[in-house]
């Protein structure tokens, strides 16, 4: 079951002419949806009062006024959904997150020259992930709460010290995968989670560049380790994993342990990272000892991998649709039998625990 396919009409802001050209050529490959351009903010606003688009595809850095400007405005005035296009990465990727923060549903990597293969395939992201972004439901934020989610060095929790990894090791393992509307969603269970939380795996289709940034931000705010998945990686209490953009992860055993491999295998439904990648290894791999947790997004990954950890006895939770950014990824998991428990995002934490 796919979602409802309808007219979108998304305004793409960027200085770059180039980059305004192929974003609307790969759009317009689309016949359902209409491509509108600015090459700044300023100009934006005013295309905006003319005629509001379903969806903004926003660079972050612009004359007159930046991109996180433009989006702190935008979310404390009249929310839409904005999916940021950016080529920062390493260091300065930690801008892309931090309009994640400020309300940014998704982040996209720019086009890049390749072959007519690779191309094919950016623009068939950017098609999808346009698509979702125009499901999203958004409320207004005001800008003091913006700016707090968005600060460049958030306040880390006090830690206790960290137990050997002998004496962390578990065989407890929670999946969590998510989409549009994920950084978000995963960032406030994380953050609700104690410090000897169960092992923790997580899958977000995000592209490579932005997820280590991301991994980084949460450790900065969890009670215990957040950190990009390296091969080999022991799952441990009090660890996240996040899977790195465009590589899968899969929790296997390696004697006793549990640890992580990355592999560059096909993606699955478009996306690497797969959702359902993740969630089948740890069927086969932790089995009743897992809990799975599938968030908002756009599609149907995950669907099936938490339909495989049901029936390998483990217990699995799907986000109900009235917290969801989108309902898409837990709702064909839902109509597939494939969820213990449907409920909201601020009751996950609580029922991750409960579930031990």
């Amino acid at each position: 079951m796919s979602e409802k396919r309808r007219g979108i009409h998304v305004l793409v802001v960027d200085d770059s002419a180039v980059v305004r050209v192929t974003m609307q050529a790969a759009l317009s490959r689309d016949s359902g949806i209409s491509v509108a351009v600015a090459s700044d903010p300023i100009i934006a606003l005013g295309v905006i009062q003319v005629s509001r688009p379903d969806v903004i595809v926003l660079d972050l850095e612009m004359p007159r006024m930046d991109g996180l400007t433009f989006l702190a405005r935008l979310m404390a005035e009249d929310p839409i959904p904005v999916v940021v296009c950016s080529n920062l990465v390493g260091a300065r990727s930690d801008v892309a997150v931090r309009a994640l923060a400020l309300g940014a549903v998704d982040v996209l990597r720019k086009p890049q020259a390749g072959s007519r293969e690779q191309l094919e395939q950016s623009a068939l992201q950017i098609i999808d992930t346009v698509r979702g972004a125009a499901l999203a439901r958004l409320a207004k934020r005001s800008a003091r709460a913006a700016t707090a989610a968005a600060q460049v060095s958030p306040q880390p929790r006090a830690r206790p010290g960290a137990l050997p990894p002998a004496q962390r090791t578990t065989d407890r393992v929670v999946a969590i995968g998510a989409s549009t509307g994920g950084p978000q969603a995963i960032t406030q269970v994380l953050t609700a989670l104690p410090d000897d939380a169960p092992a923790l795996a997580i899958a977000l289709h995000m592209p490579a560049g932005f997820t280590a940034t991301f991994a980084r931000r949460l450790d900065e705010l969890c009670a215990f380790e957040v950190k990009e998945a390296e091969e080999g990686d022991p799952l441990l209490r009090g660890r996240a994993l996040v899977a790195p953009g465009n590589r899968h992860m899969l929790v296997v055993r390696s004697g006793p342990q549990l640890v992580v491999r990355l592999t560059d295998s096909e993606p699955v439904s478009r996306h690497r990272p797969s959702v359902d990648v993740l969630f089948h290894s740890v069927a086969t791999s932790v089995g009743p000892n897992a809990t799975g947790v599938l968030l908002t997004g756009m599609g149907a990954d995950g669907a099936d991998g938490l339909a495989a950890m049901h029936a390998a006895g483990a217990f699995t939770i799907a986000q109900d649709e009235a917290s969801c950014v989108v309902f898409g990824m837990p709702k064909e998991a839902i109509a597939r039998g494939a969820a213990d428990r449907v409920v909201s995002l601020g009751q996950i934490p609580g029922v991750i625990l409960r579930g031990a």
